[in-house]
Protein backbone atom coordinates (compact mmCIF):
# COMPACT_ATOMS: atom_id res chain seq x y z
CA UNK A 1 0.00 0.00 0.00
CA UNK A 2 1.51 3.40 -0.82
CA UNK A 3 1.58 6.20 1.70
CA UNK A 4 0.76 9.55 0.63
CA UNK A 5 -0.61 11.99 3.10
CA UNK A 6 2.31 12.84 4.88
CA UNK A 7 1.68 14.87 8.18
CA UNK A 8 3.70 16.10 11.26
CA UNK A 9 3.22 15.25 14.19
CA UNK A 10 4.38 15.16 18.25
CA UNK A 11 4.50 11.72 19.18
CA UNK A 12 4.73 12.26 22.82
CA UNK A 13 5.63 14.85 25.71
CA UNK A 14 6.22 13.27 29.21
CA UNK A 15 8.42 12.44 32.44
CA UNK A 16 10.76 9.12 32.10
CA UNK A 17 9.74 6.96 34.32
CA UNK A 18 12.21 5.16 36.04
CA UNK A 19 10.80 1.73 34.57
CA UNK A 20 10.22 0.95 30.91
CA UNK A 21 6.82 3.34 29.40
CA UNK A 22 5.36 3.94 26.08
CA UNK A 23 5.73 7.16 24.77
CA UNK A 24 3.95 6.33 21.28
CA UNK A 25 2.89 3.46 19.41
CA UNK A 26 2.10 3.56 15.55
CA UNK A 27 -1.38 3.76 14.86
CA UNK A 28 -2.99 1.00 12.49
CA UNK A 29 -2.31 1.41 8.93
CA UNK A 30 0.31 4.13 9.39
CA UNK A 31 4.12 4.44 9.52
CA UNK A 32 5.55 7.02 11.62
CA UNK A 33 8.90 8.98 11.20
CA UNK A 34 10.59 9.27 13.69
CA UNK A 35 12.52 12.76 13.33
CA UNK A 36 13.66 13.93 16.74
CA UNK A 37 13.95 13.40 20.15
CA UNK A 38 14.44 15.56 22.90
CA UNK A 39 15.62 14.96 26.61
CA UNK A 40 15.46 17.81 29.46
CA UNK A 41 17.26 17.26 33.08
CA UNK A 42 14.99 19.49 35.69
CA UNK A 43 17.31 18.13 38.39
CA UNK A 44 20.70 18.73 40.39
CA UNK A 45 22.40 15.61 39.43
CA UNK A 46 23.28 13.61 36.43
CA UNK A 47 20.19 10.87 34.82
CA UNK A 48 21.04 8.45 32.41
CA UNK A 49 18.04 7.69 30.08
CA UNK A 50 17.30 4.68 27.67
CA UNK A 51 15.01 5.36 24.18
CA UNK A 52 13.98 2.13 22.47
CA UNK A 53 12.16 1.56 19.20
CA UNK A 54 10.07 -1.79 19.93
CA UNK A 55 8.63 -4.03 16.79
CA UNK A 56 4.91 -4.41 16.83
CA UNK A 57 4.03 -7.46 19.11
CA UNK A 58 6.97 -7.35 21.41
CA UNK A 59 5.78 -6.21 25.06
CA UNK A 60 9.60 -5.40 26.92
CA UNK A 61 12.36 -3.92 24.70
CA UNK A 62 15.21 -6.10 23.83
CA UNK A 63 18.38 -4.29 25.31
CA UNK A 64 20.48 -5.72 22.51
CA UNK A 65 18.68 -5.13 19.61
CA UNK A 66 15.76 -2.13 20.14
CA UNK A 67 18.09 0.44 21.34
CA UNK A 68 18.25 3.58 19.77
CA UNK A 69 18.87 5.67 22.17
CA UNK A 70 21.89 4.13 24.35
CA UNK A 71 21.83 4.80 28.25
CA UNK A 72 22.99 8.33 27.53
CA UNK A 73 23.88 10.43 30.43
CA UNK A 74 21.46 13.59 30.17
CA UNK A 75 23.72 16.09 32.93
CA UNK A 76 21.94 18.32 35.70
CA UNK A 77 19.89 21.11 34.53
CA UNK A 78 20.99 19.90 31.12
CA UNK A 79 20.07 18.83 27.86
CA UNK A 80 19.93 15.71 25.52
CA UNK A 81 18.97 16.26 21.57
CA UNK A 82 18.88 13.02 19.09
CA UNK A 83 17.84 13.91 15.36
CA UNK A 84 17.89 11.63 12.50
CA UNK A 85 15.42 9.89 10.83
CA UNK A 86 13.62 6.74 11.83
CA UNK A 87 10.65 4.76 10.22
CA UNK A 88 8.84 2.99 12.57
CA UNK A 89 5.59 0.69 10.92
CA UNK A 90 1.93 0.21 12.86
CA UNK A 91 2.21 -1.20 16.25
CA UNK A 92 6.04 -0.45 16.85
CA UNK A 93 6.55 1.60 20.21
CA UNK A 94 8.94 4.37 21.26
CA UNK A 95 9.56 3.21 24.90
CA UNK A 96 12.11 4.89 27.38
CA UNK A 97 13.31 4.58 30.90
CA UNK A 98 15.52 6.63 33.15
CA UNK A 99 17.81 6.06 36.09
CA UNK A 100 15.98 8.39 38.30
CA UNK A 101 13.28 10.89 37.79
CA UNK A 102 13.28 14.40 36.38
CA UNK A 103 13.92 14.01 32.62
CA UNK A 104 11.12 14.76 30.52
CA UNK A 105 11.20 13.80 27.00
CA UNK A 106 9.53 14.79 23.82
CA UNK A 107 9.42 13.32 20.45
CA UNK A 108 8.12 13.88 16.85
CA UNK A 109 8.20 13.63 13.18
CA UNK A 110 5.47 12.43 10.44
CA UNK A 111 3.08 10.27 10.37
CA UNK A 112 1.90 8.56 6.84
CA UNK A 113 -0.94 7.13 5.74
Amino acid sequence: MPFQNITGNKFGQAGIPTSVAVLYTVPPNTRSYLKDIDIANNTPGDIKVTVYLVPAGVSSPDPLSNVLVPNVTVPHYGQYQWTGTQIIADGDTIQMVASAIGCTINASGGEAV
